[in-house]
């Protein structure tokens, strides 16, 4: 894009669109079940340990390391008490919607510069997100 003035326009849509999101009374109700979860240091601490310790166990299955069962069932606990506290399993519903709104939001982006025009619902329906994007659907 050479001209400025379409590029501040753009900009200006763009801007539109995240006003657009922040107001959606849906996002604003995920937004609070993860600042509730954000606002408790310790569940974000559990968090954090439970991914560290996920990530090891990953990284040994990658390996092709034996994982040891009390490793697994000492993970398994920790998971299952995470989920137990309601603010923890309103956080990762939270984060689940967000990330599909997110995959959603780029896949119109990506097929309106593919077809050169708003997508339709039906341009949507193939299932891919265009040529190359690698989502394999």
């Amino acid at each position: 894009m050479t001209n400025t003035t379409e590029e501040h326009a753009i900009l200006r849509h763009t801007r539109d669109l995240c006003q657009a999101i922040v107001d959606e009374p849906d996002v604003r109700a995920l937004r609070q079940k993860m600042d509730a979860f954000m606002g408790d240091s310790l569940l974000c601490a559990q968090y954090e340990g439970l991914m560290q310790k996920g990530e090891v166990l990953h990284q040994k299955q990658h390996a092709g390391e034996a994982l040891n069962p009390s490793e697994v069932k000492e993970f398994e606990k920790l998971r299952e008490s995470f989920l137990k506290n309601p603010v923890a399993s309103a956080f990762l519903d939270a984060q689940e919607e967000i990330h599909k709104l997110k995959q959603t939001i780029s896949q119109y982006v990506s097929k309106t510069f593919e077809l050169g025009r708003v997508p339709a619902a039906s341009d949507m329906e193939s299932g891919g997100c265009g040529s190359g994007c690698g989502c394999h659907h």
